[in-house]
């Protein structure tokens, strides 16, 4: 059957069509993503603005064309962090629904990260306990479980590359007390998760989502995204830290000018970077995990998985 997953997230709106045969690992139609910037302001204001709901509706329009066309049978729309957020999310809802015909799950960050693992379990080779992170534009899922056992445990921080943009960056680049602030706020998220995710059980540590692929294709040197070369891309700890290290102190001219990075993350790249590289230092520093691996099957796998009905 043909399957849709759709990830609305704080930042970008991604659609993944795939063909599904049960037990076998999906089989790509289309695999598209545009940066609309939901949960623009949402951190500050409560609300969804109306000219990201208008970015947001146009985009969903899209994906009903491509869907149409492809003669998709089942769709899952998965809204994540900013819509858990926002009081006004019934406009967004509502909106989405006359758009799709189909009612958009708002998940907890617990179900967020149950999908973010599965979908990126779906292509593992080892039945060994790995840590799952997916970074997002307003949360990011920590997960630890493997493909035999499932989630062994998972928690949802408040923290992803817009939320932090807008909550401590003000210059670009940004000053060293912003940056001190931002990892300051970070760690602290880092506490409460390692309350419910025991990172010392970690065998291996697998990033997912953009900020992640994107300081993957800097650490990798790439002129252009290249996500053959991005996904199951193996970097040492000191490779990561370089490269999100780059983003922070970068002029907003000289990211502009990286061809893999998209247009839609010039702004909060930094900011993810941030994020990114105090999760890998505490795997680093807890599990003495000494090598990072980027995988491009994230939340969006595991929606379509859901749709398809290959899991609860």
């Amino acid at each position: 059957m043909k399957v849709a997953g759709i990830d609305c997230g704080t930042n970008s709106i991604r659609l993944l069509i795939a063909s599904v045969e049960p037990g076998k690992p999906l089989v790509d139609i289309v695999r598209t993503m545009e940066v609309v910037r939901l949960g623009q302001g949402v951190d500050t204001r409560g609300e969804f603005a109306q000219e990201a709901l208008d970015r947001t509706f146009a985009a969903a329009e899209r994906y009903a064309q491509l869907c149409q066309e492809h003669e998709v049978e089942a769709i899952r729309f998965v809204a994540t962090s900013a819509t858990r957020d926002a009081r006004n999310r019934d406009v967004f809802i509502s909106g989405i629904h006359d758009r799709l015909g189909v009612i958009p799950e708002v998940v907890s960050g617990e179900r967020e990260a149950q999908l973010s693992f599965h979908g990126a379990a779906s292509v593992l080779d080892s039945n060994e306990p790995v840590a799952v992170v997916d970074l997002g534009g307003g949360s990011t899922e920590i997960v630890l479980g493997s493909k035999e056992q499932g989630v062994i445990g998972a928690h949802s921080m408040n923290v992803g590359c817009v939320r932090m943009f807008e909550r401590h960056f003000r210059n670009d680049p940004p000053s060293d007390f912003e940056i001190e602030a931002a990892r300051a706020d970070v760690r602290m998220t880092l506490d409460e998760a390692g309350k419910t995710v025991d990172f010392t059980q970690a065998t291996r540590l697998i990033g997912l989502a953009g900020t992640v692929t994107t300081v993957t294709a800097r650490a990798l040197g790439l002129p252009t995204y290249d996500p053959k070369q991005i996904d199951a891309a193996t970097l040492s700890v000191e490779q990561v830290h370089e490269a999100c290290d780059w983003f922070l102190s970068a002029m907003k001219e000289e990211r502009e000018a990286e061809g893999y990075l998209h247009p839609g993350r010039v702004d909060v790249i930094g900011a993810g970077a941030l994020v990114w590289s105090e999760v890998v230092a505490r795997f680093e520093r807890d599990s003495g995990l000494t090598e990072v691996t980027t995988s491009e099957h994230d939340i969006l796998d595991g929606i379509a998985l859901w749709a398809a009905g290959e899991i609860e």
